[in-house]
């Protein structure tokens, strides 16, 4: 039996207009109805995604969402932190250290700001473009930043083209060192180790007492894996790359064709 339904944003719930079809809000209302939890999990922070969270009405004491890629686990009500993992001062500058050696833009987000250190020459970051965040553009220099200051996240955000030959750059060890991953064509972020979305699922399901076999997550792109593999019941969308797909239980419609309406109704209610 489904108890929560942990759904990625952007290509997933969103159609291709950025907005909740008609067919999606029924089928979530109606598990709502149901008793199943419905969790949004993204990237973005709890801020970025104040529209949809409204929209959706996911405004109860226990409703929650599920941000920073898995990093941080909030009621959506109050903004509670159930869970959170960080970046520390010591590793931003690192970061900020590699991002100089690939020459490529970067920004760090915590909870009320993105920040703007200086950019290479000639290569700003394409972030804002993508308006992600409903949080604040502020620019500061890495060395004005306290030592405990914590961070959120990292970003990488560039052109393609630009950003896969830098990726292509990053030392191993790194990987080791951090979670990383590509969220979209232009966007790669960088968090604390032990940060993925499946384990901010886990945290939510372990604060509720939810097992993984009563979660069905619906995800279309690399960073919703780790979702994908945690739940009993994986849904790749039908835009997913055939990676995706492979990992996933089960394939749905696009998120132009009401994919998560269609995962809903097969798994909820057929």
């Amino acid at each position: 039996m489904i108890k929560l339904i942990a759904l990625d944003l952007d290509g997933t719930l969103l159609n291709p207009d950025k907005k909740i079809s008609d067919a999606n809000k029924q089928a979530i209302h109606r598990a709502r109805e149901a008793g199943v939890k419905i969790v949004l999990c993204t990237g973005r922070p709890l801020m970025g995604i104040k529209a949809y969270v409204d929209e959706l009405d996911l405004l109860q004491a226990e409703d929650y969402s599920i941000t920073y890629n898995g990093g941080l686990v909030q009621k959506n009500k109050t903004s509670e932190i159930i869970s959170q993992k960080v970046l520390n001062y010591g590793q931003v500058v690192e970061l900020y250290d590699l991002s100089k050696e690939l020459n490529i833009p970067m920004n760090m987000l915590d909870l009320e700001f993105v920040y703007e250190p200086e950019y290479p020459e000639g290569r700003e970051s394409l972030y804002k473009s993508l308006q992600s965040s409903s949080l604040p553009f502020v620019e500061k220099k890495i060395e004005d930043f306290q030592e405990q200051h914590a961070f959120n996240k990292v970003v990488f955000c560039i052109a393609p083209a630009v950003l896969d030959e830098a990726i292509a750059k990053i030392p191993a060890d790194f990987y080791s060192k951090y979670s990383m991953m590509k969220s979209r064509p232009l966007l790669f972020e960088v968090m604390h180790p032990e940060v993925d979305k499946g384990n901010g699922i886990a945290a939510l399901c372990d604060h509720l007492g939810i097992t993984a076999d009563e979660v069905m997550a619906c995800g279309d792109e690399e960073n919703d894996l780790a979702m994908l593999d945690f739940a009993g019941v994986s849904v790749a969308m039908g835009n997913a790359p055939d990676k995706i797909k492979e990992r996933a239980s089960f394939v749905t419609k696009t998120n132009g064709e009401d994919g998560v309406a269609h995962a809903i109704e097969t798994f909820v209610f057929a």
